[in-house]
């Protein structure tokens, strides 16, 4: 289709597009195909473009702690490939850069993506539509995958539609929108995105083998994740925490703070930050967390069994998650060294306390080999290389 969105759209007063030049030649050589013409004339003009109120048209742009296109691809990928295995497996699409596979350009205030079908034709100007909808209506017609013999400029001119236009076919879009065009708010600085340069392996064919299968402890942890040359532990002193708490801790866990410090692993288990002045650190966190397992175990007993820490036997948190889980141990007993852990899930009934020690079940859980409730899994596609880290923290943190 040859229309340009400027025929049925108008811009937004209070955030108004602005062009953003792309070194589609980069981009393109990167993704390891040509993109369609109306989409580079749209980034070209317009940059990234808030579409009706409703839809993101995300383009090769970036700005700093809010969007990068290139994460942003491969994020939105392995979830709709997770999202995907809902179907049956003949159902189920590739995804870029499988050949012909969904390659996604937006998404909608709906938590819907939206994504070109690149099998349809070598020419990318023919590619057409497909939508993952996050929550068709019954009786609309809508399909979870939902695909459309329309291109990214047919999309959106019917989306726009006048009330007595009809749909194109198969089915039925979202809309009408408003037919308005504006940057898009969370992106107000974006500039041009850079491929990133090809990079070796970190780590050697025989590191890898060691880092996923057989090695052991805190060495096959540094191949997963290196530490930091300066792990940050808050400035005091453990001695400090002990007379705080009242107790020792596992010196496993000494051990790994004082070789890691505080901060975030795999982009989503938290270690608190253990040594910040008394009021500030380990005991606040440990306190607000056990005040809100507290309220919950008043309300519903039966879901919530865990003591709580100074109770004997009480449950002590040192971590949390990004999805509000909390890793701790079961103070039972006098030797700390001997306390097993234990998860309370947030989306999950109360399981058993954990077999393994702290360093064997984080290595096992960044190798994929170790799923519990409370624990984020790895997809099967996964690379456990690609998906381990460790993010250290500084005095700005708050956990």
């Amino acid at each position: 289709m040859t229309l340009d969105i400027a025929a049925f759209t108008t811009p937004g007063p209070e955030r108004p597009p602005a062009s953003l030049p792309v070194d589609w030649a980069a981009v393109e050589a990167w993704l390891g195909v040509a993109l369609p013409d109306d989409y580079k004339r749209l980034a070209d003009a317009y940059g990234p473009l808030d579409f009706g109120e409703f839809v993101w048209i995300h383009v090769p742009c970036v700005q700093a702690e809010r969007f990068d296109y290139g994460n942003w691809l491969r994020d939105t990928h392995r979830e709709a490939r997770i999202e995907s295995r809902e179907l049956p497996e003949s159902e189920r699409p590739a995804f870029h850069p499988a050949p012909g596979g969904l390659l996604a350009w937006g998404e909608t205030r709906g938590s819907d993506v939206l994504f070109w079908d690149t099998s349809v034709s070598e020419d990318p100007n023919e590619w057409t539509v497909v939508v993952l909808h996050a929550g068709p209506v019954p009786g609309s017609g809508l399909l979870p995958w939902h695909r459309y013999d329309l291109t990214l400029t047919g999309y959106l001119r019917h989306m726009v539609r006048e009330t007595w236009e009809l749909p194109s076919p198969p089915g039925p879009l979202m809309g009408p929108l408003p037919g308005t065009v504006a940057r898009t708010a969370f992106l107000p600085e974006a500039g041009p995105w850079t491929p990133p340069e090809p990079t070796v392996p970190r780590l050697t064919d025989a590191e890898r083998h060691a880092a996923l299968e057989t090695g052991t402890g805190l060495d096959a942890l540094r191949l997963l994740s290196p530490p930091p040359e300066a792990p940050y532990l808050g400035g005091g002193t453990w001695e400090g925490l002990f007379e705080e708490l009242g107790t020792r801790l596992p010196r496993e866990y000494l051990a790994l703070l004082d070789l890691y410090g505080a901060g975030c692993w795999s982009g989503w288990l938290r270690f608190h930050t253990p040594l910040r002045p008394a009021g500030l650190g380990f005991v606040r966190h440990v306190e607000s967390t056990l005040d809100g397992y507290g309220q919950l175990k008043e309300e519903y007993p039966e879901d919530f069994p865990l003591a709580r820490w100074p109770e004997p036997g009480g449950f002590l948190p040192f971590a949390n998650s990004i999805d509000g889980d909390y890793l701790g141990w079961i103070t039972d007993g006098d030797d700390p060294d001997g306390w097993p852990l234990i998860v309370w899930p947030r989306h999950a009934r109360q399981d058993r306390p954990w077999d393994r020690g702290l360093v064997d079940a984080l290595l096992a859980w960044q190798r994929g080999t170790f799923a519990t409730a409370g624990l984020a899994a790895l997809d099967e596609d996964d690379d456990p290389v690609e998906c381990a880290g460790f993010e250290p923290w500084d005095d700005r943190a708050y956990w």
